[in-house]
């Protein structure tokens, strides 16, 4: 909905400035999977006994010095589409682990050894029902966030309905600069599992691997599940849910994102997929392939539900060639530097825009979000004032672009007589009449064009600020003077009428410099500002900062701009007098 308005601001603007410079006489559908190859090694086997964190130690050791990601695994949906995925049954009994550093708290279950629950400890919930309270991701304890499935042929075995015993209870402090460590063993008459977990204490990373013994010898495929859906922790829920979005980012289709409450039937990702996150406005849970692994995963499958704006969603993973399995999940905020860390492009996990304009979007987005952190963190000044400074200096950058529009519609003027012989003249002859207009826009070096293209450069960099500003979690519930949030819309309205307020000072200023009153610009002077003000009122009250703050820097270049026009148009007028 509010990308909708957007564009109709932007369609608005632009045909104001096109208008004005001519009035003044100066998703691939879902590809059928295959079979995963079951050609795999076969599982590693962990002698009986071994001690906990040995796992960890002798995976990390195997997996030195491998090699570049496998080819392309199909992604398999198995024998039951529209499997759900499983809660623990009532004959296993679950213990929660916490793993805690400064940044989260980590909650493992002891039913299936999955991720059920993450606390962010440096991001509190702005709905005023739990106002203050730290963030949390999981919007139900089961399923969690992340848990397993085991695929033998055309046999699943859910990992929740499988105690597994813990190498630590309670909860795990990891400090001191080095990861913590967690492993959980399941023994069973024909089946063994260790999964061991890496918390990194200072990034939002869990780094994981899973070794199964038993089965006969056979190679399983794990599949993860994904989070259904992320808990809202927003003063407005709703601008929650219309960012609730599976994300993936596939060898050959690159990043690309699904609505969740768009998944109405099964939907297919073919891998290999190098990443695959559920988001919502500012937070992420994602599970990432292993740095260390040459194995990415085969792909996702996503099946409705019945709750809304949720999809029952995994991704399946073969082994490597060791027989072991390697991942990360990161859980945290969409924090730029943080998803940069990561890397395999997943600080594009919240792809600016629309598909189609991505392609310049995306980098200048980056580029837009880079100068605005530089700012706060190296002039020491407030998020508000940022967006002040930055529209102020966009400004200045134009200055040169915009004097040129205004020097090309003085030449517009200067020929227009000229113009309209050569129109009255060639009236019946439209090719001789276009090509006398072009000799004649060669011979005074006029470009037709050259009046509203400069006005048009500041419009990617607007566009590009609406979708940053919609999604940057630095500017989430950060106040600025009397505005209680950057990211949310000016709860008493000012910014959106400071905002008509200039943009109709500027068309005034132009309007007073004009000796020959044009009866359509007038209408858009005092048409467009309200419409204007109307479209903006519940956009983030961050971008209508910026835009005032350009607007209103912009008002000096616009005095002189009128200055000089009414001295052109006076030279004008003077010199048919002089020639008499």
């Amino acid at each position: 909905m509010d990308s909708g308005r957007f564009l109709l601001a932007v369609v608005l603007m632009i045909a104001v400035m096109v208008v004005t410079n001519l009035l003044l006489p100066p998703e691939p559908p879902p590809v059928d999977p295959m079979a995963p190859d079951t050609t795999a090694v076969g599982p590693a086997t962990v002698p009986a006994g071994e001690p906990p964190g040995a796992v960890l130690d002798t995976m990390a050791a195997g997996d030195a010095g491998q090699a570049a990601p496998a080819p392309a695994v199909p992604v398999d949906t198995g024998a039951t589409p529209g499997l759900t995925t499983p809660a623990a049954t009532a004959g296993v009994s679950a213990d929660t682990i916490v793993a805690r550093t400064a940044l989260y708290d980590y909650r493992v279950s002891t039913a299936g050894a999955g991720i059920v629950g993450a606390e962010l400890h440096q991001h509190i919930v702005l709905d005023p029902a739990r106002h203050g309270q730290p963030v949390e991701l999981s919007w139900d304890t089961v399923p969690g966030l992340f848990s397993y499935r085991l695929r033998v042929g055309t046999r699943e075995i859910p990992l929740d309905d499988l105690n597994f015993l813990p190498s630590a209870s309670g909860v795990v402090d990891v400090a001191g600069g080095q990861p913590g460590t967690l492993e959980l063993r399941h023994e069973g008459e024909d089946l063994g599992i260790v999964v061991a977990y890496a918390f990194d204490p200072d990034r939002y990373v869990i780094t994981g691997r899973m070794v199964v013994t038993g089965l006969g010898g056979q190679a399983p495929t794990l599949l993860i599940n994904l989070p259904r859906r992320l808990a809202m922790n927003e003063a407005n829920p709703q601008e929650d849910e219309r960012m609730l979005e599976y994300v993936v980012n596939a060898d050959r289709d690159g990043v690309s994102k699904v609505r969740l409450n768009s998944v109405r039937a099964q939907r297919v990702e073919n891998g290999p997929l190098h990443w695959a996150a559920v988001k919502n406005k500012y937070f992420v849970a994602a599970a990432v392939t292993h740095p260390e692994s040459p194995t990415a995963f085969g792909g996702l499958v996503a099946n409705p539900v019945s709750e809304p704006n949720a999809a029952d969603m995994y991704v399946t993973l073969q082994p490597d060639p060791d027989g072991t399995f390697g991942f990360r999940f990161y859980i945290g905020p969409q924090e730029p530097r943080r998803l940069a860390e990561v890397g395999q492009k997943f600080s594009d996990v919240n792809p600016f825009g629309w598909r189609a304009f991505r392609i310049f979007l995306q980098p200048l987005g980056h580029g837009i979000t880079a100068a605005l952190y530089w700012m706060h963190d190296n002039l020491g000044i407030g998020y508000g004032w940022v967006l002040v400074l930055f529209g102020v200096l966009i400004r200045i950058a134009l200055w040169p672009l915009n004097a040129k529009a205004m020097r090309s519609q003085m030449k517009n003027m200067e020929i227009q007589p000229r113009m309209k012989e050569i129109q009255a003249k060639y009236k019946n002859e439209p090719e001789k009449l276009q090509k006398e207009l072009l000799r004649l826009y060669k011979e005074e070096g006029f470009n037709p064009m050259g009046g509203c293209l400069p006005m048009l450069i500041p419009l990617p960099i607007l566009i590009t600020l609406f979708f940053v500003l919609q999604s940057t979690i630095a500017f989430r519930g950060v106040p600025f003077l009397w505005l209680p949030d950057l990211s949310r819309a000016d709860p008493f309205y000012i910014l959106p009428v400071l905002l008509g307020v200039s943009m109709f000072l500027m068309q005034w200023l132009s309007m007073r410099s004009m000796t020959d009153q044009n009866p359509q610009m007038k209408f858009m002077m005092y048409a467009m500002p309200p419409v204007m003000t109307i479209i903006f009122l519940n956009f983030a009250s961050g971008l209508n900062l910026y835009y005032a703050a350009m607007n209103f820097a912009s008002i000096p270049q616009q005095l002189q701009i009128s200055r000089e026009r009414k001295r052109f148009q006076q030279a004008r007028q003077g010199a048919p007098k002089a020639e008499a």
